[in-house]
């Protein structure tokens, strides 16, 4: 079923002993479906929401060809597990004269994907503060491909006392190791051949610290070597930080204490489109 109105949000958290909610930009895929299956099986309700949200899109960013199709997008909901399909108008969201903002300060706000889109984040933290107060779930579902936004929002939900549990689930990924992406449609065939080498190096990172500790500065430069033998596609950053906070990682050891789990982050440009992408690199 979809909705559009606040007040039938509303009707359904008074109705429903344990909600879960599941934020989407929509033209859904296999990754978001996991994050659906997921809530039902741990929600008596669950709500999904398709919002492309300008707010976290750039200049020259890519908001007028992000792919859209509502009625595909519900019938995938709807066959994953889902009760309602929230589908605001931006009015909706942003009502007119909106001027408020949420933003998460400190490092974890200044690097990665905020170096490249600086003001991307304020743009996510926000509209997830805005579903948030609307839907009123008692969780929430993200995925690891995100993970700097996984982190920033469980950190917003717990700096401002948000009543509801950030879960944040497996990447899922295609045959050949690709993250799914909604943005994956808009690869040529030989920028999709070419964009495996991100997971393929991750996994050759992986694979090093399996055997013994690394230096984090060998591991991003292994990483490198094989992403650049692509001629289709460009860096945008490589690194290894921990997983918990994203602090900066100097050696990644081989059988961590389990807070010190480290993370290989990669982001490129395939041709014209963005893509990104992490792995656990020492987690048992």
């Amino acid at each position: 079923m979809i909705i559009k109105c606040v007040e039938q949000l509303k009707n359904i958290r008074g109705e429903t002993a344990s909600l879960g909610f599941v934020p989407t930009m929509g033209y859904l895929h296999e990754g978001h479906v996991s994050l659906i299956k997921k809530a039902r099986q741990e929600n008596d309700q669950v709500v999904v929401s398709v919002f492309v949200n300008p707010t976290q899109f750039g200049p020259n960013e890519d908001i007028e060809t992000y792919p859209k199709n509502i009625e595909r997008d519900q019938a995938m909901a709807v066959s994953a597990g889902a009760d309602y399909v929230f589908y605001p108008h931006i009015s909706t969201i942003y009502p007119e004269g909106a001027s408020t903002y949420v933003t998460v300060e400190g490092p974890i706000a200044n690097i990665l994907c905020a170096k490249s889109r600086p003001d991307h984040f304020k743009g996510v933290t926000t509209v997830v503060n805005i579903l948030l107060n609307m839907v009123q779930p008692d969780r929430v579902y993200f995925g690891q491909k995100d993970a700097q936004q996984a982190i920033l929002i469980q950190k917003m939900a717990r700096d401002l006392h948000m009543p509801v549990d950030v879960v944040v689930c497996p990447i899922v990924r295609e045959y050949d190791g690709l993250a799914l992406s909604s943005r994956n449609v808009h690869l040529t065939r030989e920028e999709r051949k070419q964009a495996q080498c991100l997971y393929q190096a991750l996994q050759d990172a992986k694979n090093l610290v399996k055997s013994k500790d690394q230096k984090a500065a060998d591991l991003v430069q292994v990483m490198k070597n094989r992403i650049n033998h692509k001629p289709l596609v460009n860096i945008d950053y490589v690194e290894i930080r921990e997983a918990r906070d994203l602090s900066p990682v100097t050696v990644v050891k081989a059988h961590p204490d389990s807070h010190k789990v480290s993370l290989a982050l990669v982001a490129a440009w395939v041709g014209k489109t963005r893509l990104i992408d992490n792995m656990f690199l020492n987690e048992e």
